[in-house]
């Protein structure tokens, strides 16, 4: 490394460029991870949907969950939570206060009072919209093909696609 002695020079020079090809190295990284774990994430609980004649809603984004299986317990997304404590975890939920939304994922053979409960729960944690999941009817063809939200507003799938 010549160090040339010019007038007034001094010598050293800074690199003004920066390199990204580490950069651009590990965000392919982080979007290969995030693409294999996407699917996952979105699996939930299971339930027994009733089934409507509604037509498919496209969802658009990721929304707040609230499942209800045939237990009886409540779920946000995947986490139970008591009944008695949902109210105030809906109200400490970021996603669900900015979208004032959530979508209820309940089993068809939960009594129609518990389902009434959570909904009032949602209502008083400043919930605005409460969106109901149901499955597609299997007499309706068009239903039997769609895997897309029902018209309730949630991820509805077909009685074929489960057998």
């Amino acid at each position: 490394m010549g160090m040339g002695g010019g007038k007034g020079g001094g010598g050293r020079t800074t690199m003004s460029e920066i390199n990204v090809t580490p950069m651009v190295d590990v965000m392919l990284v982080l979007l290969i991870i995030f693409m294999v774990t996407a699917p996952l994430i979105q699996q939930g609980v299971k339930v027994n949907l009733p089934e409507t004649k509604a037509t498919p809603v496209e969802a658009t984004e990721k929304k707040v969950v609230l499942s209800i299986d045939a237990g009886k317990k409540v779920y946000i997304g995947d986490a139970e939570v008591p009944l008695e404590e949902l109210e105030t975890k809906l109200a400490a939920n970021a996603k669900a206060q900015a979208d004032k939304e959530v979508y209820l994922h309940a089993d068809r053979d939960v009594p129609y009072g518990v389902v009434v409960e959570v909904m009032a729960a949602a209502q008083r944690a400043g919930i605005k919209n409460v969106g109901m999941i149901t499955d597609p009817s299997t007499g309706n063809k068009a239903s039997n093909s769609a895997k897309t939200p029902t018209a309730g507003g949630g991820k509805g799938k077909s009685k074929e696609a489960k057998r």
